[in-house]
C-alpha cells in the first residue's frame, strides 16, 4: 500500500479511537503502528520510525516540563486571578467581553494553559453574567476567543514544540503571533459577539463572590515579566537563554514575590502534573509524528498545492489545521505538523520562525472539536450540556480562521 494512503488510514484510526474514549495516546500509537505496518515496512522498522519521532520532539517535551514551573505560579499562588479581576474592575460593566477576552489573552500569553485560563475568569464570568444577565454563548466565547489569541503568542506547548521542531527561537515566533493576536482579539469582542445570537441569559440573583486572599497585581506580573525579558535578549542582544532556563526563573521568581516561597512544591507539583499530561501526550503524538514524516505524506501535499501560487507557504497552517482537527488539540496538532511538515515547508521559502508560526496559528482552527479535552473543559466551566456546547464550534472555528489568515498576512506583508 502507498505510504501516504497507510498513515492516513492511521491518522484515521486514531481519530475514531479517541471518539470511542480511548486513551488519546494509545490512540496514537495504535494509528502509528498499524500505519507503519499498512505501509509494508514491517514491525521493526515501523518501530523504529515510531521512536524517531518520539526523539525528534524530546527536546520539546523537556522545555514544556520546564514550563511547569511557571504555570504552578500563576495558578496555584492566585497570580492569574489576581490579573483577571485587576483588567475586569479597569475596564468595568460597559466592556466586559472585551475584559474577559482580554484576560484569557493574557493569562494564556504568559503561561497557563487556555483551558486553564478559562476555567480560572469563569467565576468572574458567571458573577458578572447574573449580574447583567448576559448571555452564556457570548461569556464563554469571548474567553475561549481571547485565549485563542494569546495561545499563538505564549511560552506554552504548542507554540514551544513548533519553534522547536522548526529550529527557530521561541522569542521570535511569540512575537510573530503578536499583531495576528490583537487583531483576532478585536474581531472576536467587536465584531464575532456582536453577531452572535443571545441563546439563553444567565438568570439574574445575588451572588456571593468568595473572599480570596490574591497578591497584588504588580507581584503576580513580576513572574511572567522575567521571563519575557530573559527570552526577548536573544533578539534584542543576541544573549540566548534558552526556555528550559527562563521559564522555571520567571516562576520561581513570581513564588517568591508572592510571598509563596513555602509553599513552592504545592506550586511546583501542580505545574509538573499539568505538564506531564501533555508530555506523554506528546509521546503518543510523537509516535504517529515519525509515521507521518516518514511516509509521501508531505510529497502529497506538497504535490497537491504545486500548482498555486505560493502554494508552499499555505502548507503550513493547513496543515497545523488538519492535524488540530485531527487530535482536537492545539499541542498536538502543532507537533503533529511540525514534525511532519518543517522541513518541506522550509523548503518551499518559508522562513522557519513564520512556518512555526503559521502553523501555531493554523492549530487553532479546529482544536475544539468534541474528541479533545478542551470541549469538555471549557463547556464545563460554564455548566454547558453538550448540545450547547457544540453551538459554539462555528464561532471558535472563524475566530481561529482570522488569527490564521492574519498570521499568513503578516507573512507576505514582512
Amino acid at each position: 500500500m502507498n505510504s501516504a494512503l497507510a498513515a492516513l488510514i492511521g491518522l484515521l484510526l486514531s481519530i475514531v479511537l479517541i471518539i470511542r474514549k480511548l486513551s488519546p495516546v494509545y490512540s496514537l500509537i495504535i494509528g502509528a503502528v498499524v500505519g507503519g505496518l499498512l505501509a509494508g515496512w514491517g514491525l521493526e522498522t515501523t518501530v523504529s520510525e515510531m521512536i524517531t519521532g518520539v526523539k525528534d520532539i524530546t527536546p520539546a517535551i523537556v522545555r514544556i516540563i520546564a514550563a511547569g514551573v511557571l504555570t504552578g505560579m500563576l495558578v496555584k499562588t492566585g497570580a492569574a486571578s489576581t490579573i483577571a479581576k485587576s483588567i475586569i474592575k479597569a475596564l468595568g460593566e460597559k466592556y466586559i467581553y472585551l475584559a474577559l477576552a482580554l484576560s484569557a489573552l493574557l493569562l494564556t500569553a504568559m503561561g497557563v494553559f487556555i483551558d486553564v485560563a478559562v476555567i480560572t475568569i469563569a467565576p468572574i464570568a458567571i458573577i458578572m453574567g447574573t449580574k447583567l444577565r448576559l448571555s452564556k454563548f457570548k461569556l464563554l466565547l469571548a474567553m475561549i476567543g481571547g485565549g485563542k489569541c494569546g495561545n499563538i503568542l505564549s511560552p506554552n506547548p504548542n507554540t514551544i514544540i513548533a519553534a522547536e521542531n522548526f529550529d527557530a527561537p521561541l522569542s521570535s515566533v511569540m512575537g510573530a503571533g503578536i499583531v495576528p493576536a490583537l487583531i483576532g482579539l478585536v474581531v472576536t469582542v467587536f465584531v464575532i459577539i456582536p453577531l452572535m445570537p443571545q441563546g439563553d441569559l444567565m438568570e439574574t440573583e445575588v451572588v456571593e463572590a468568595k473572599e480570596e486572599k490574591l497578591p497584588s497585581l504588580w507581584r503576580s506580573l513580576l513572574g511572567p515579566i522575567v521571563t519575557i525579558l530573559l527570552l526577548a535578549l536573544r533578539p534584542i542582544a543576541n544573549i540566548v537563554i534558552d526556555p528550559m532556563i527562563a521559564l522555571p526563573i520567571g516562576g520561581v521568581i513570581g513564588i517568591i514575590a508572592t510571598g509563596n516561597w513555602k509553599n513552592m512544591g504545592t506550586c511546583l507539583g501542580y505545574g509538573l502534573e499539568k505538564m506531564s499530561g501533555i508530555a506523554i501526550l506528546l509521546v503518543g503524538t510523537g509516535t504517529l509524528a515519525g509515521i507521518i514524516k516518514a511516509s509521501a505524506i508531505k510529497d502529497v501535499l506538497v504535490g497537491m498545492l504545486a500548482g498555486w501560487s505560493n502554494g508552499g507557504t499555505f502548507m503550513a497552517p493547513i496543515a497545523g489545521a488538519l492535524m488540530s482537527a485531527a487530535t482536537a488539540s492545539t499541542t498536538a496538532g502543532a507537533t503533529i505538523a511540525s514534525a511532519s511538515f518543517a522541513d518541506a515547508i522550509m523548503a518551499a521559502g518559508v522562513a522557519a520562525v513564520w512556518g512555526a508560526a503559521m502553523v501555531n496559528a493554523g492549530a487553532t482552527i479546529l482544536d475544539h472539536l468534541p474528541h479533545g479535552s478542551f470541549f469538555h473543559a471549557t463547556g464545563g466551566s460554564m455548566g454547558f450540556a453538550v448540545k450547547e456546547r457544540l453551538k459554539l464550534i462555528p464561532y471558535e472555528s472563524v475566530v481561529g480562521l482570522v488569527l490564521t489568515i492574519c498570521s499568513v498576512a503578516m507573512y507576505f506583508i514582512l
